[in-house]
């Protein structure tokens, strides 16, 4: 009977080292995309230094960052989207509708500028919410929906003001030279805020854990009872917030509204989404993987900006992140499930 007393007293101290090391070892793999797209961070950045010392310049990198502010606001966004199992097309064209329509608004029919820039995401989450309600209600895949709709709103904001650019009241202009303690742009404070609440609502939020749960296992999570509907809306809806809200920056930024703003930002999007580490399949995604992701972005298009790198070879370059980004997460989920 003593023998037996002191049996668990023997095997527990041996028990926790073998889960403390399994525990480790398994956050370190999912980890991985995250980890990887840090290293690119840290590489590119230290050879864009060594190359082109222009590039060190604070006040350079501060003023740049600006431009990729939107792209950053509907990346965090199409984290959710992409977490869910979906893609969205059509955020950079709801950015130019709903600067479009801001601006016609104002100029052709006197609407004040203020409350429009304020309707400005409503009107971005209005439009997400017709792609969001199609896919779950009809059941159609979100890449022809959004395919669709990335064609007729851009189409829609051409019809509205047509090809020319028009411009916005003084008062409107500079957002992104407005800065914080006279350093930090405006914009770049506006993305950081995002990243914190997306993440809060991604990885903290029961909305976030539907959005991994749905893009885990759809099927499952509606057997479950989850609002699958609800939650695929969801998302669509915040992507096009963010976009809306993206669309008022830009605007301010080029003191006039376009059809064709933000044409073709939609592969920067997805871009960071991916190379951030977020499963094409869905289940998967992290804001801090996005933001890592989209800095590395901005250090590579800024470097070859500096390089006079042409435009089409920077599109090149982002392609080519895109289709790196694919087959590095499909090998790090490839590795992570023979490990187990």
């Amino acid at each position: 009977m003593e023998a037996d007393r002191e049996m668990p007293m023997i095997a527990t101290p041996a028990t926790p080292a073998p889960r403390s090391s399994g525990a480790l070892r398994h956050a370190l793999l999912s980890a991985t995309p995250e980890l990887m797209s840090l290293a690119l961070l840290i590489v590119a950045f230290a050879i864009s230094a060594a190359t082109l010392p222009a590039f060190l310049d604070a006040g350079y990198l501060l003023d740049r960052s600006t431009v990729y502010m939107e792209a950053g606001l509907m990346a965090l966004a199409m984290t959710f989207v992409i977490a869910a199992g979906h893609i969205d097309l059509s955020c950079a064209s709801i950015l130019a509708l709903t600067g479009a329509l801001v601006a016609k608004l104002h100029v052709t029919w006197g609407g004040p500028m203020l409350p429009l820039v304020l309707l400005a995401p409503l009107i971005g989450a209005a439009l997400g919410a017709v792609n969001g309600i199609i896919v779950a209600r009809l059941r159609i895949p979100s890449l022809v929906v959004t395919l669709a709709t990335m064609a007729a709103y851009r189409g829609l904001a051409q019809a509205l003001i047509g090809d020319r650019s028009v411009p916005l009241p003084e008062a409107y202009r500079g957002f992104d030279d407005i800065l914080l303690a006279g350093v930090v742009p405006m914009p770049v404070i506006v993305f950081i805020g995002g990243a914190v609440v997306f993440g809060i609502v991604l990885h903290q939020a029961l909305f976030g854990a539907y959005v991994l749960s749905l893009g885990t296992n759809p099927e499952a999570s509606r057997y479950s009872g989850l609002p699958v509907s609800r939650v695929t809306a969801g998302v669509f809806v915040l992507s096009g917030l963010a976009a809306g809200v993206g669309a008022m920056m830009m605007c301010s930024r080029f003191a006039y509204a376009r059809w064709d703003h933000a044409q073709g930002l939609e592969l920067d999007v997805i871009t960071a989404v991916v190379l951030g580490g977020a499963s094409i399949f869905g289940g998967r995604a992290t804001i801090f993987g996005t933001v890592i992701a989209l800095l590395l972005i901005g250090v590579l298009q800024s470097a070859m900006g500096l390089a006079n790198v042409d435009g089409e070879y920077q599109a090149t370059a982002n392609g080519a992140l895109l289709i790196f980004a694919v087959i590095a997460s499909n090998l790090a989920a490839l590795v992570q499930g023979r490990r187990k």
